[in-house]
Order: structure tokens, then sequence, then C-alpha cells
């Protein structure tokens, strides 16, 4: 059966992704939108199984591990203090707007609260691939994005373990916890410069088949398992060893061939598991909630991120792309949403509404994204 629906899912995407792009999109909206329609909400003939959800994992860090290796070093640390300024708005932002709109809708204190962690969460994942397609990644404003992005996920992992230790009672350490991000940033910096560069090298003179591919993938792993250990997402590890591998003399040529692996096969399989997650069940009792939840979601991200990109010196074209490129909450906001139904912090009915709001800012984010960095 996995077979069959494997077969689906490559076949449906890649005719998606040519569609979109003949169409002026980029090819990401289209394999989305196929996975809403081949997935349970439309046509029913892919289910979300386990086996997808781990290809789907798979995917999404082979994504930002290519972004990493993409990512100039020089230009990603020449653009941190705007970095901070896009996450720090880009996080605040949401998190009042999501309050004031979940308390006016009814929900109590500490519901609208998280609900507004909810939305202040970012995946770049989805612009990370439109940028690429554009030809912004590497540039000022992608350099920005990214930084931005990866201090976005620090910030809502620290907010949401005060706030679940502040209204659960759950004893969280902050301390320990701030202690261990900062020891996977310290660990993962000293093994970057000083560890990964030799094992590389080494590992690629193994005479056996592909060396150098499973070096860098067996970097690419261990920093994903690594971050994910010390409670940073799994992503975040596999985009900085990416630039690790990227400082090396073998940059090129692990990317030309990881990029055969992630595109010919996980990565389609992880834009059509974002569509796989739709489902319009009980919707129609809480459309004007989705509505409301999703306009707020959007502007909050758009402006709260644009604005700080805008204060930071960009032009208004560019803070327009980058708060764009902040709009998508993606598997991070997924996560937050599945602890809060497992905590009790949000309403059972208020799930699927949620889940659509986040599926609705991954899809608007490539076609905005086209639309302010098209040239």
């Amino acid at each position: 059966m996995f077979i069959l629906q494997f077969l689906i899912i490559l076949i449906a995407t890649k005719l998606a992704g040519q569609l979109s792009i003949r169409l002026g999109q980029p090819s990401v909206l289209g394999k989305i939108i196929i996975g809403i329609i081949i997935g349970p909400a439309l046509l029913g003939w892919i289910q979300d199984t386990e086996i997808l959800k781990v290809f789907s994992d798979i995917g999404v860090l082979l994504l930002m591990f290519l972004a990493g290796l993409e990512t100039n070093l020089t230009d990603l640390n020449k653009n941190k203090k705007s970095s901070i300024l896009v996450a720090f708005l880009g996080v605040l932002f949401p998190i009042f707007g999501g309050f004031i709109g979940g308390y006016a809708y009814g929900l109590s204190v500490p519901e609208a609260i998280f609900l507004g962690l909810i939305l202040s969460a970012t995946s770049v994942s989805i612009s990370v691939q439109t940028l690429k397609e554009l030809g912004w990644l590497q540039s000022k404003e992608g350099s920005t994005l990214l930084g931005a992005a990866v201090i976005d996920d620090i910030v809502v992992v620290i907010l949401l373990a005060l706030d679940m230790s502040f209204f659960m009672g759950t004893n969280v350490n902050l301390v320990s916890l701030l202690g261990k991000i900062v020891a996977f940033f310290v660990v993962s910096l000293l093994i970057s410069k000083w560890i990964v560069p030799t094992f590389i090298r080494l590992f690629s003179k193994l005479k056996v088949t592909e060396p150098l591919l499973s070096g860098a993938l067996i970097v690419c792993f261990a920093f994903a398992f690594f971050a994910e250990s010390l409670g940073v997402a799994g992503i975040i590890g596999t985009f900085i060893a990416g630039i690790a591998v990227g400082q090396t003399n073998y940059k090129k040529e692990v990317e030309t061939k990881i990029e055969s692996i992630a595109y010919g096969i996980f990565v389609p399989i992880f834009f059509a598991s974002i569509g796989l997650a739709v489902s319009f069940n009980g919707i129609k009792d809480q459309l004007a909630f989705t509505i409301i939840l999703s306009v707020v979601a959007i502007a909050t991200k758009f402006v709260g991120a644009g604005l700080g990109a805008r204060l930071s010196g960009f032009n208004n074209r560019s803070s327009m792309g980058i708060g764009a490129g902040m709009i998508s909450r993606g598997e991070v906001a997924l996560i937050v949403i599945a602890m809060g139904l497992e905590n009790n912090l949000i309403p059972i009915d208020y799930y699927t509404p949620m889940i659509i709001v986040v599926i609705v800012t991954t899809l608007v984010t490539p076609p905005l994204l086209k639309l302010f960095f098209n040239k």
C-alpha cells in the first residue's frame, strides 16, 4: 500500500509543481495544494500514515540542511542585528494579536495566551524552498530571514516552557532549559569548526560507495538528534550542520548529492504531507473563528516581522518580503498545537480550526514571497 501511495505522491507533486510554475507561482504552492486534493480532505487517495510522516520529517531536515549549505556565514553574521529585531517583533505581535483575538472570542486567559504562542511560531522551510526557486536565498534578505527563524524558535520554546510552568504547575526548570539551549549552540559551533571538516575529509576517503554523501548525512542527522535531545528543533540542528559542511571544500559536491536525494524522494512527501493534515470535519461550526484567526495569524507576523526589517534598515519592498517569509507556521506550530491539546491548554473544538490556520499561513507564503521578491 505504501508503494502505491509513494507513487501517487511523486507523480502528483511533480505535475502540480510544474503546473504551479506555468501559472507564475512557486512550485511548492502546487505541491501543498495537491496534498490537500489527494488527501483525506477531498479525494482520500492518500492517508497520513506513520511511514509517510517519517519520510516527511526526513524531508524537512534535508531541506534545512541544504539551506545551511547555501548560507553565507559572513552574511548571516553581518545581519544578526536585523535577524534579532525581525524575530523579536515577529513573536511579540502574534502573541498580543492571538491573545486579544482569542480572549475576545471567549477563550480563557491561559487559552488565549497559548493561542498567541501558537501564532508566534515560525517555520521557514516553505520560505527556504520558495526563496531558492526565486534566487533570493543567499541574499541579505534571505540571511536575515534564516537568522530570525532560528531566534524565533528559541524564543518560542522558552515562552512555551514559561507558559506551561505558570498555568499548569509543571516543574519546568527555566535555568536548565536555557542552559541546554546555550550548551547546544556552544557545542555545535565548536564541533562545526574543529570536528566536522576533519570528519568529512577523512570519511570521504573511505573505499566504499558514496562515502562523502554518507558522511554529510551522518553530520546532518547527528546535529538533528543532538538538537532535539536538548529541546531545540531538529531543523535548527540540520541548518547548523549545513553551515558547517558548507565551510569545507566539499560544499558543492555534497549539495549536488543531497539535492538529488532530497528533491527526488523526501521533500515532495514533506510538501504533500502538509496538505494531508487538512481535515474539514466540523469546520462549518467554527468557520468564523477560523477566518478571524487566519487573518490575525497572517497580519501579525507580516506586520511584526516586516516592521522589524524596516527598523533595521531594509527598504519597504524587502521589509514586506521578509514579513511575508515569516508568515508560515508549518511543523513548528503543529507541534505546539499538539502539546496544547495534550495538556488541555486549548479546547478540543478549536483543534481543527488551528490546523487549518497553519495550512492557510503556509499556502499564502509562497505567492506573497513571489510578489515581493519576483525580481
